[in-house]
């Protein structure tokens, strides 16, 4: 038997100490409390067999050789994903709690690096302490390389961020500069000031799970996209997640394939909507009946629940939706509807995903409050976006689209290409009962018989300008669909303008209002 050189039995025990993170204690530390380890994390992730790991031997700079932990708390690489490929980051709490120092940092940055080169996806695994404080300013410095990185590869490639245990301080901004943040129940938290400090400065109680848990982000900041479970599901979720996305900014979403027909009629939605413009209906039950069986992915589910936003597939092809949902709160636009829709028009747009809108809301929400936070700035968040984006855009109003809830929600004349209106669509500046008030005011207060009066003027109203004809009439709607046949019309469309062109003027940036 030949002799193994001496040189390759170094290489395979320095491999070995790479792997084994920070020793087997550690590791089955990490398995008492239900949480993988970074290597097992990434097997679940990535293909079989496919990672390739880039600078394991890495260690803190000026530590004694005897005490320096191989990989720095992080490992890297990439892998692919359903055979594409994907650059990976997963941070590793066996080594030093995951705490980031200089050269942690630099391994991220430099996957960052090689996905933004090479155009391809990043996914960060994340499951830190924080900064390590004993190196100081340089963790410091470590974070702001990785959120410069972030900010830079914005719109470039789609950046994932699974926050998989506590993200907590400034290392919480780099997941919310990415595109999808997802989260674990009772395992993830994230926040800039924990419990303690909170108690210590203000004097309010609190924990980790109210705090910042993953039911606080997605339900009440609106921080968290999607939530699972536990960590199985989760890494799941980022491989479905990614099937919907481009590999980069100048290729074309993934075309999956589709067992649903794209002639299909639901006819389920010819009788959806109410007869009384006061009674609501599930737009969910609408844009389940036509998109791709089984395709739709709602994201900031339990935030701003006013606004449905998510990805699908129509024929295969992928598509963001955007909707009121007029079973809460009507369907008004508020603040924090507003910024839901904006993000989520920006991330489609940036990654040539096509739009899909559907219109039901009586307007933005009224109030002394929403005035003052600045209602105004943020609806113009939305307009700004629908304007700005030059993918494809097909909008569907399937009842209220009354004033600027009409003109923000990819209204014709903010260049979106396809425009339908069902027969229960209405289209004017407002709804019949305050058109009344402001026409007719004086008029039925010295009317004999005001209530019948003002029910006639109403209808009048109705009949004249809260009809989808008069849209069409106007050309403001390309044409009224009968319900059932909204599926096949918006496939139709997506196929007629999926080579969409068009420009913007030259210039370094707009000026978005924030």
């Amino acid at each position: 038997m030949t002799d193994i050189d001496p040189r390759i039995e170094v290489l395979r025990e320095m491999r070995a100490k790479a792997q084994g993170g920070g020793g087997q204690d550690k590791i089955d530390r990490q398995h008492a409390k239900g949480k993988l380890t970074a290597r097992e994390r990434l097997d679940l992730l990535l293909d079989k067999d496919s990672f390739t790991e880039l600078e394991p031997f890495v260690v803190q700079q000026n530590t004694p050789e005897d005490e320096a932990l191989l990989g720095d708390g992080v490992v890297t690489g990439y892998g692919t994903v359903d055979g594409r490929t994907v650059y990976v980051y997963a941070q590793d709490f066996t080594v030093m709690g995951g705490a980031l120092g200089e050269m942690h940092s630099r391994k991220i940055c430099r996957v960052m690096d090689l996905s933004a080169a090479n155009g391809s996806p990043i996914v960060g695994l994340i499951d830190s302490g924080g900064a390590r404080i004993q190196e100081g300013v340089k963790s410091l410095g470590g974070y702001a390389e990785i959120f410069k990185r972030n900010a830079q590869y914005s719109g470039v490639v789609p950046q994932i961020s699974l926050i998989l245990g506590p993200c907590a301080g400034g290392a919480a901004y780099s997941p919310a500069l990415t595109d999808i943040i997802i989260m674990v129940e009772k395992q993830s938290f994230m926040f800039l000031t924990g419990p303690q400090v909170i108690k210590t400065v203000t004097g309010e109680e609190t924990d980790f799970e109210s705090l910042g848990g993953a039911q606080v982000h997605l339900n009440v900041s609106g921080t968290a996209h999607l939530i699972t479970k536990d960590e199985e599901t989760a890494l799941a979720l980022v491989r479905y997640v990614l099937g919907y996305l481009p590999a980069n900014n100048v290729e074309n979403p993934p075309l999956a394939d589709s067992a649903d027909d794209p002639d299909r009629l639901a006819e389920s939605l010819n009788s959806l909507v109410p007869m009384d413009p006061g009674m609501p209906y599930s737009m969910h039950e609408v844009i389940e009946a036509v998109v791709d069986r089984g395709s739709f992915l709602e994201l900031q589910a339990g935030y701003a629940r006013n606004a449905i936003v998510g990805l699908a597939r129509f024929d295969g092809m992928t598509v963001g939706i955007l909707a009121q949902e007029p079973s809460v709160m009507a369907g008004v636009i508020d603040i924090d509807a507003a910024d839901k829709l904006c993000r989520t028009v920006r991330l489609c747009d940036a990654f040539n995903i096509p739009l899909v809108t559907f219109v039901d809301s009586p307007g933005f929400l009224p109030g002394v409050g929403q005035e003052h936070r600045g209602i105004i700035r943020h609806g113009a968040k939305v307009l700004y976006a629908y304007s700005e984006a030059n993918v494809p855009k097909i909008s569907v109003v399937t009842r209220k689209a009354y004033g600027g809830a009409y003109v923000v929600m990819s209204s014709k004349y903010l260049g979106t290409d396809i425009n339908y209106a069902w027969p229960s669509a209405e289209i004017a500046v407002m709804g019949a009962e305050g058109a009344t008030n402001i026409l007719h005011g004086r008029e039925l207060a010295k009317a004999e018989d005001p209530k019948a009066d003002r029910a006639r003027l109403e209808a009048e109203y109705r009949q004249r300008y809260l009809t989808p004809y008069a849209a069409a009439y106007a050309g403001y709607v390309d044409e009224v669909i009968e319900p059932a046949e909204t599926r096949r019309k918006i496939i139709t469309a997506l196929r007629a303008i999926q080579h969409k062109s068009e420009r913007h003027p030259s210039r370094k940036h707009g000026n978005m209002p924030v």
